[in-house]
């Protein structure tokens, strides 16, 4: 669904269903979760509804993402190199 949002401005409900043909009382569930966690956003034209993507907390998201894949990285490598020389001081 958010991939549908992210190629498209704005998508009524049914066009967010379409492509996994699904029950409309599922698609509601799955919109409402998107909403809930703020990143979709409901428009109202009378009984339409349309809902567009909310890029901000995706892009918070993956700077969260970006900033513990560093520390991890980082700790990680420092714990190869620690194993490395724990390994070569046991051959000695």
């Amino acid at each position: 669904m958010l991939s549908l949002l992210a190629k498209r401005r704005e998508v009524t409900a049914s066009e967010l269903g379409t492509p996994f043909q699904i029950a409309q009382p599922t698609v509601s569930k799955h919109i409402r979760v998107l909403e809930q966690a703020g990143l979709i956003s409901r428009r109202i034209e009378g009984r339409v509804h349309r809902f567009q993507l909310q890029i901000k907390p995706l892009n918070e998201a993956q700077h969260w993402i970006l900033k513990h894949k560093e520390f991890w990285e980082g700790s990680l490598d420092a714990l190869g190199d620690l194993l490395d020389k724990m390994s070569t001081d046991q051959d000695l």
